[in-house]
């Protein structure tokens, strides 16, 4: 569901903190650390539940920026304990960088592969579109995102996040904005999962202190919007 006017451009604002600000940067979710750089600290062990490892790249929503505890509160460790309460095999691995682009995301994401992933949540662009960037070359820098997870990972599966640009940029760019998802979803032939702050994006109590980053309730919200997509992703493992 497309959000409605003046949402996106919350969402926008919330992806866009710098990872070298004074908040904290977050843990990952599991016992894989992801260095900011991408680097992993040390060799990937295999899940002892022969759970896939499911690998988050993303932006400040993904990391959990400005939460106190984005190890247990930010929506990836959310759908952790979501996978783990309903009996589906899961071993996320929390990949999120703030102020990232569509452009940083492929810089990082060879190293990020070294984690030898079974599946690659992609949540990216929403930075692109708060700079006001070509949606062609988001369009084009996530199709060779996707393209570098199919040469290293043949067998690993994505699925792609719906991300919004500001409405402040004017009406067109928004609406290619919105459609660029779509578009390279069915190019590729990869799952999209709805937008990822519906629900959330815009409504204060869900929200930080700065209005624009999702508090732990809001944080869960967006793990539900996301999980059904991705759990329809995992039943195919």
């Amino acid at each position: 569901m497309r959000p409605k006017v003046g949402v996106a451009v919350v969402l926008l604002a919330a992806c866009g903190g710098n990872d070298s600000a004074a908040k904290p940067r977050p843990a990952p979710v599991e016992s894989t650390t992801v260095a900011a750089g991408g680097a992993t600290s040390r060799a990937p062990a295999p899940s002892p539940t022969g759970a896939p490892r499911v690998l988050f790249l993303g932006t400040s929503l993904t990391a959990g920026y400005g939460l106190d505890d984005p190890g247990h509160d930010a929506y990836p460790a959310v759908i952790q304990r979501i996978a783990d309460s309903t009996g589906v095999k899961a071993d996320v691995v929390n990949a999120g960088l703030s102020g990232e682009t569509s452009a940083g995301a492929l810089r990082r994401v060879d190293w990020l592969l070294k984690q030898k992933p079974d599946v690659v949540v992609i949540e990216t662009g929403a930075n692109d579109g708060l700079r006001g960037l070509n949606p062609d070359s988001t369009a084009a820098n996530i199709r060779e995102l996707i393209e570098r997870v199919r040469k290293e990972q043949p067998l690993a599966r994505l699925l792609l996040v719906q991300m919004e640009a500001p409405t402040n940029l004017g009406a067109q760019y928004t609406r290619e904005f919105h459609a660029l998802f779509a578009k390279v979803a069915a190019a590729e032939k990869v799952p999209l999962s709805p937008f990822l702050l519906d629900h959330v994006a815009g409504i204060a109590r869900l929200n930080q202190g700065d209005g624009i980053h999702p508090t732990p309730e809001g944080a869960q919200i967006a793990a539900r919007n996301l999980w059904p997509s991705l759990k329809k992703v995992l039943a195919k493992q």
